[in-house]
Formats: structure tokens, sequence, C-alpha cells
């Protein structure tokens, strides 16, 4: 693999580990209640909103350092199948006043997180370009 490579996956890799890492920022100041109505609504117990601080501050900062590369990517790509199933439903075939999808926002993180799973961290990360998880 050559540097070049490696350099795409940091970029791809800091992209979404601290932009997502801000809506985490804002969880830890604002807590979680406001998912626990949503969650008690599909069946599901309101304790599981604490799990949003593993896939918005964990996960993100796995990725940002190249730690547990492809498991974090995954956290993240199951908490934002939660994201828009629990909070954004209704959003799922709304375009904006200026042509955009109202979802781009959670398809970006999601599917960053998709390709971060099949690529791996890279080179440049802790973790290194070799091992299961990287």
């Amino acid at each position: 693999m050559n540097s070049s490579q490696d350099s795409g996956k940091l970029v791809l890799r800091l992209t979404l580990g601290i932009l997502l890492l801000l809506h985490g920022i804002a969880k830890i100041s604002n807590g979680v209640g406001f998912i626990e109505p949503a969650l008690v609504r599909v069946g599901l117990p309101g304790a599981i909103a604490y799990l949003a601080y593993v896939g918005e501050v964990v996960a993100p900062l796995a990725l940002i350092f190249g730690v547990f590369t492809r498991a974090a990517a995954g956290v993240v790509a199951i908490n934002m199948l939660f994201a828009v199933g629990l909070m954004h439903m209704g959003q799922l075939t709304e375009i904006t006043r200026t042509g955009g999808w109202a979802l781009e926002l959670q398809a970006f993180f999601l599917l960053n997180a998709v390709v971060i799973m099949l690529l791996g961290a890279g080179r440049y990360s802790l973790g290194g370009s070799g091992g299961r998880y990287n």
C-alpha cells in the first residue's frame, strides 16, 4: 500500500471521528435523556440511551487514534442506524429547501463508517495497518 492510500484513510478517519465527536461532546454537556422516550416507544429499555456515549465519544476517539478501528467504525454504523431509526424516519424521503437530502449528515456518518470498516485504519494510526481490527 502506498502512502497516499494511508493518508486518505487518515483523513477519512479524522473527518468522521472529529465530526461525530462534536455530537458526543454535546451529549456529554446536555445528556441523553431525549433518546430514552424514543427507545421505550419501540419497546427497548431506556437505559440503552447511554450507549450513545459509546457511539459518539468512545468510537470516534478510537477512530481518531486508529485503535480497534474496524470495530469502532462498526459501532458508529450501528449508532447511526439507531439514530435514523429512532429519530429521523420521518425525514427519510425529505428534501430540504436547498435541494439536499434531510438525512445527508446521517448518511455521511453511516457510509463513511462502512468504508472505514472495509478499508481499516492504515499505516498512520496507533494500531498500525496490521491487525484484525485495524
